[in-house]
């Protein structure tokens, strides 16, 4: 009997610790089967990328591949100010290399040029001239003395042109008139020179010619009036010339046939009737000139 009592009591304590042992296992077993959840759950996640703030990003915020660059606001102006210079800068060497310095100041652009290395039959009406009447090459100008580009031809290339041809009979240099609507005392400087010949012929003509490319037109009708006694002319019978407008319509009818021949602007040339448009330097006239001796 003391021994069946000790064999059960024996017993449940063994069996007491089996169960304990049981416990611990499966509360050990659990524990591992969470961490391997928690883990599954870790891998099972996307990998998380935040996306960048900065404002100048570029890029996809989703893909970890993507190359990531970055430009500040400051860096983009600064940037495309620079490139904004450089077009400019460059648009400006191809305007001045294109005839920006030597071209024409334009005044109807809609008017249709002679064909290029064609010629026209230009009229040298009774418009004052320098040099031999019968010179094998006529140069035809309209000019403008209200225009930059004339007084450069006047001051750079004229002066050649008289040495080496005009003076040696081979060229006969007729200047007739196209005042542009935009310059203000273009007309009247023009009726200016117009009123100087009446009087003083070719030389009266010239000599007023020159002075209003020397000194310039800004001071207007009193300015050419005291321009007029400076050349030795009648200023009397000058001012009355100029104040009645009577060379207006001489003027406006070399423009009007300078239009016809296909002048859009000055200075405009015509040597034995081919254009020569603008300011161009001496080399230019040279080569047309000896085409034609």
């Amino acid at each position: 009997m003391n021994e069946e009592i000790k064999r059960e009591k024996d017993n449940d304590e063994l069996g007491g610790d089996e169960d304990l042992e049981g416990e611990d296992v499966l509360e050990e077993k659990e524990k591992e089967d969470e961490e391997s959840d928690s883990e599954l759950e870790e891998l099972s996640v996307s990998p998380k990328i935040s996306p960048s703030t900065n404002p100048g990003h570029v890029g996809n915020p989703g893909n970890a591949d993507d190359d990531i660059i970055t430009i500040s606001k400051e860096k983009l102006w600064r940037y495309s100010t620079l490139i904004l210079v450089v077009v400019i800068i460059v648009g400006a060497y191809f305007m001045f290399k294109g005839g920006g310095v030597t071209g024409n100041v334009l005044g109807n652009p809609s008017v249709p040029q002679p064909p290029v290395g064609g010629k026209v039959q230009v009229s040298a009406d009774d418009d004052s001239f320098k040099g031999d009447k019968d010179a094998p090459v006529t140069i035809i100008e309209f000019t403008d003395y209200e225009c930059p580009f004339c007084k450069k031809f006047y001051t750079q290339t004229l002066g050649q042109i008289e040495k080496e041809y005009i003076d040696t009979g081979k060229v006969k240099y007729v200047v007739r008139d196209f005042p542009l609507g935009f310059h203000p005392n273009a007309q009247k400087a023009a009726e200016a020179a117009e009123c100087a010949g009446e009087q003083g012929g070719n030389d009266g003509y010239f000599k007023m010619h020159d002075k209003l490319f020397d000194n310039g037109v800004k001071g207007g009708v009193s300015s050419f009036k005291q321009f007029a006694g400076q050349i030795g002319l009648d200023t009397g019978k000058f001012n009355t010339c100029l104040d009645s407008d009577k060379m207006a319509s001489e003027v406006q009818k070399d423009m009007k046939e300078g239009q016809s021949y296909g002048v859009q602007g000055t200075p405009a040339f015509f040597v034995n009737g081919k254009l020569i448009s603008g300011a161009q330097p001496f080399s230019a006239f040279k080569q047309a000139i000896d085409a034609e001796l």
